[in-house]
């Protein structure tokens, strides 16, 4: 059957490809590490420290995943080149639909392994801290700003991540002037660093009665949750500390007292601010943690490209300025001003496709490629 030599065919050129991803995950490396982790976890006192233990436990996991899924592609292969010798030897044309959709779905989790490959920064598998700011255009950036924290929340929870809101601030009218989020999950920031940049929303204003065409920005921060101990100075001269009332849903302790925390690194600008947590104690540490983060990655940076990258400082939340543009009228389109990567269902994105999106952007930053 001319199908049949056709699915070989397409199978052939998996080879290189499958080569490429195995020497990517390098794999003899992290059977080293599997076994010095297990190791240690059957030493004396191993699980006395739970921190130390719980980081040991996660890290084993994401070893031992690796492993699981590059084996999956594998035994995926084998079965897709045993249905099409079953149905050669039969001349059964009933397989062809099933080899087909074999075939895909080999295909997805390949390219999904292959895209994981390209997580190797040292942060990558850090959880994430994003935070979103509304522009300049008053309850119509707000409303953007809602609409793209929905965004990120729907693709949290489509990749079996939890999120924590930090820090919510309400618009006058509608929406919301700011928010930052934790996102909790294995390579949560290495995925998200993709999203840092202005993103730009052309659309019918629902808030316009002339029913105009407007335009509207939103910037994004994103940053590493990094949880070890970070040994970074920091002068209390150096600091302004604000505290406020909590606002948006957070329980009965919300708006009762100044408990929610703003610091100000007054040398680099930086501004972190937390109000999720119960005491005002609790908001300033969870601050200092995420200010020490920032600062830590400032002092990796080695040129002022990088710093300015890492800071997550979008000074211009106006145009020009963009990542990526979200066009809802006159037609829709999504478009990255990066990667070139365009997707017409506006709405899916919207709704936490963002994918294609992060999946170009790592393609982009590892080999320098735009699509066509």
């Amino acid at each position: 059957m001319v199908e049949l030599d056709q699915f070989r065919y397409r199978i052939s050129g998996y080879d290189k490809p499958m080569a490429q991803i195995k020497k990517s995950l390098d794999l003899d490396n992290k059977q080293k590490r599997i076994e010095e982790l297990e190791a240690d976890m059957e030493a004396p006192g191993f699980w006395d420290n739970p921190d130390k233990s719980q980081n040991a436990m996660k890290e084993l996991k994401g070893l031992k995943d690796a492993f699981e899924r590059y084996n999956e592609l594998e035994t995926g292969l084998d079965d897709v080149k045993t249905l099409i010798e079953m149905a050669e030897e039969s001349n059964d044309q009933s397989l062809i639909p099933e080899i087909e959709e074999e075939i895909t779905n080999l295909e997805d989790k390949m390219e999904s392994l292959r895209i994981e490959t390209l997580l190797s920064g040292e942060h990558d598998a850090c959880d994430a801290i994003l935070t979103l700011h509304a522009g300049a255009g008053g309850t119509e950036s707000c409303d953007w700003c809602q609409m793209l924290f929905r965004m990120y929340t729907r693709w949290a929870e489509s990749h079996g991540y939890t999120t924590e809101t930090l820090d919510y601030l309400e618009g006058e009218e509608a929406g919301i002037k700011s928010v930052t989020i934790e996102i909790r999950g294995e390579n949560a920031y290495g995925h998200l660093k993709s999203e840092h940049g202005v993103h730009r929303l052309v659309r019918i204003s629902p808030f316009n009665a002339a029913g105009k065409r407007q335009t509207s920005f939103v910037s994004c921060d994103v940053m590493p949750d990094i949880n070890q101990d970070i040994d970074i100075e920091i002068n209390d001269d150096d600091l302004r500390i604000d505290t406020y009332r909590s606002s948006g849903a957070g329980g009965q302790h919300i708006n009762k007292t100044s408990s929610a925390i703003r610091i100000t690194h007054l040398p680099t600008g930086i501004v972190v601010q937390c109000q999720n947590e119960r005491s005002q104690h609790q908001n300033k540490d969870k601050a200092m943690q995420m200010l020490k983060a920032k600062l830590y990655l400032l002092k990796e940076a080695e040129n002022a490209e990088n710093l300015s990258g890492i800071r997550g400082d979008v000074k211009d939340i106006n145009f020009g300025s963009q990542i990526r543009s979200y066009v809802l009228q006159p037609y829709t389109m999504v478009k990255d001003n990066r990667t070139n990567k365009e997707v017409a269902n506006a709405g899916s994105v919207l709704d936490g496709n963002i994918d294609p999106f992060i999946n170009a952007y790592l393609t982009w930053i590892s080999t320098g490629k735009t699509e066509e």
